[in-house]
């Protein structure tokens, strides 16, 4: 982390959040600022943004907020053991169990995916037949 800090309103154009949604995050315990300013407001890091987009790409796959919560709490223990935290060291048991739990996310992210593939081919064929229609019985254009 490179120490500098956001406001609010430069984390949600970065994350292409609305304030509301970074202030419920917030209240949700999914993101935490990492500082206010003297005057009270929020600041963010770019571990917080990063945080953040986890948020906003899980969300349109159907997670739950404490879906969110778990797969942050695994992420934090294992970059806290990546980055030699002697505090935060895991035996082989619990990284085993922390890495689990992602992989779990990333097979119901994956499957969400295709979900959406599906539905994506399915609107375009719509879409398509309606265009086609309205090709077929536009009037014809005037010579």
């Amino acid at each position: 982390m490179d120490g500098k800090h956001m406001q609010i309103g430069e984390v949600a154009a970065r994350t292409e959040l609305s304030l509301r949604t970074i202030r419920h995050y917030e209240e949700s315990g999914l993101v935490v600022p990492s500082a206010r300013s003297r005057g009270g407001f929020r600041l963010y890091t770019e571990t917080d943004v990063a945080r953040l987009m986890v948020i906003r790409r899980m969300k349109p796959l159907g997670f739950t907020l404490d879906q969110m919560r778990d797969l942050l709490d695994a992420t934090d223990r294992l970059d806290a053991t990546d980055r030699l935290d002697a505090d935060a060291a895991l035996d082989a048991d619990e990284r085993e169990t922390l890495l689990k739990r992602v992989r779990a996310y990333q097979q119901e992210a994956a499957e969400q995916v295709e979900k959406l593939r599906v539905q994506l081919s399915r609107a375009e064929d719509f879409e398509g037949t309606l265009r086609a229609r309205l090709e077929r019985n536009a009037p014809a254009s005037p010579a």
